[in-house]
Order: C-alpha cells, then structure tokens, then sequence
C-alpha cells in the first residue's frame, strides 16, 4: 500500500474508494482473527492425541477439499489450469507450508509465550518488507502505529513472563517472515485471481511441503498417526479448525492483504489473543483485563497507521 497524498488533491470518487477500501479491509482483518481464534479451542482438543505435523497435514486437507470446489464454482476451470502453479508451490510451500513447520519447532524449543511475543513483530516485518519492494512509504503516524501495536500484541499475550531465546526464538522470526512475505507474495503474484483462488493455490503448495515433512518424519521413525481411534468429535474439532480458522479465515486476511497492504493487515494478527479470551469466555472462562487493554492498544495502533499525513 503505497504512501497516500493529499487527501485535498485527490478527487472525491477516488477519495471515496480508497476510505471504503481502508473500512472493507479493516472488517474483512477482524473477521479473519475472529475465524482463526476460533481453532484455538479444537487445537487444544486435537494436540491431546495427534502428532503436530499430521494436524497441520489433514487440516490443510480437509481445507483444500473445501477451497477446490469453491474455486472451481466462483472462477471456473480455465482459472484453475492457467494459473501459475509452480509460483504458488514456492509461494505457499515455503511460506505457509515451511513457516508453519518452523512455529511449530520455536514452541518446542521455547513456549507459546515467546512464540507470540515474536509474532506481534510481524507490522514490522511487514513494513520492512514493503518498504523494500517500494509499496509503502514510511510517515511518523504509520511508525507510531507500528509500536502501537507491537506493544499491545506484548501486552495482549502477557509478555513480562520471562523470554526464552536462542535457537527456537530464531525459528520462531524465520517463520513470521516467512508467512507474512507469502501473505505479501500471494496478493502481488496472483493479481488474476480472486481471494479464494489466492488462497487455495498457496495453501495447495503449503500441503506439498507439510506431506513431504510428514513423509520424512515417519521415515525417520517418528510418530505420525493420531494416538486414539477417530471419532466424530475430533473430525468435528477438526472441521473448525480447517475450515472456519484455516480456509474462511484466509481467504478475509488474504482480502485484508489485498486492501491494506500487508504491513497493516498484520497489525490485526495481535488481536488474535483477544478474541481467543472472548471464545473461551463464552465457553465459562474467566475475563482477562490484560488482553483487553493489550487489543485495544492495537486498534489504537490500526487507526494510528491509517491516518492521511497532513501538509
């Protein structure tokens, strides 16, 4: 998202589409956490009997079994088969496919907390990243809504617990990067397609690379089928946690991307933690103050990033 001129030079039916673009992609960032908070739940259900890497393997499964005939019903055949698909296998393999794994490695060596602290840097990556591909300028209210965030993500996730560096917490930077360059990636590299076809094609090269990760674990010896007998509770579980946290959530965020630029919609990802709180209140948990006060420095930080330098 490029820096943004003066909103008195700019004609008003110009002006008009960009405010509505900047409100879509705003909603269409708090829908997708809102999506993807709710796999939280199922994932606690699911890690209590499968492996990690089968979990991300048969969610991106019973994902993609979703987002194929979606595709095919929204953009027809011809999208399908002209797309770059050799693009989008390096795009989602590496990006979703690696980043994934990656996290999941950082949370083994360290804990979830230090695993978020490091993904509440994501704006910043995101901002590095388009000032280097020279889609964004850099104004003081986007830099002020840059550490807005960042501190409400700390905050939010409780971040004054002790922090665990080393090796897990640099797996942990490589796979925000990772993600966040593929979020960037799947916009600029598919512009002939919609959201739906963005996300189904990265997230089918994300699938050949976990496969191939599963493939090689079990090579090796380790465990990779789930430890109890699948019944429907778990293929429910599993259900939200693929297709309302992982597919429909995608295809918002990969829309907020597309509007907002990936430096801002990353903003929304350290208001996940907030969401999370609110599922788990209406399930009969408790309120936590910290995490509210955490998400709405965050919005403050949204907003901030969003204001029209004046001249």
């Amino acid at each position: 998202m490029a820096y943004s001129p003066d909103p008195a030079r700019i004609p008003a039916p110009v002006a008009g589409a960009a405010r509505h673009n900047i409100a879509s992609g705003n909603m269409l960032g708090m829908a997708a956490m809102t999506t993807w908070a709710a796999g939280f739940p199922a994932a606690e259900v699911l890690l209590q009997n499968w492996p990690s890497l089968t979990i991300i393997t048969a969610r991106l499964i019973m994902a993609l079994s979703v987002l194929f005939p979606l595709w095919l019903l929204v953009e027809g055949p011809s999208k399908i088969l002209s797309a770059n698909w050799p693009r989008a296998l390096v795009i989602g393999g590496f990006g979703f496919g690696l980043g994934t794994y990656l996290l999941l490695v950082a949370q083994a060596f360290t804990d979830p907390v230090t695993v978020a602290l490091v993904a509440s840097c994501a704006p910043l990556i995101g901002a590095i990243l388009e000032v280097r591909a020279k889609t964004r300028r850099l104004n003081k209210q986007f830099a002020v809504g840059v550490i807005a965030s960042i501190v409400g993500g700390i905050i939010a996730t409780s971040g004054l617990a002790p922090v665990q560096l080393g090796l897990g917490a640099l797996c942990a930077i490589l796979a925000t990067t990772l993600f966040t360059w593929a979020s960037m990636k799947t916009v600029q590299a598919f512009p002939d397609l919609g959201t739906v076809g963005r996300s189904t094609i990265t997230f089918t090269g994300a699938l050949v690379m976990v496969s191939t990760l599963l493939a090689g674990s079990a090579i090796l010896g380790f465990e990779v089928a789930p430890r109890v007998a699948i019944d429907m509770e778990q293929i429910g579980m599993l259900a939200i946690y693929a297709i309302v946290a992982m597919s429909v959530s995608q295809i918002m965020f990969i829309g907020a991307v597309d509007k907002l630029g990936v430096a801002v919609a990353t903003f929304h990802i350290n208001t996940a933690p907030f969401y999370v709180m609110v599922i788990m209140v209406l399930l009969g948990s408790a309120w936590n103050w910290t995490q509210a006060i955490g998400a709405a420095i965050v919005g403050l930080g949204v907003v901030a990033s969003q204001l029209q330098p004046r001249r």
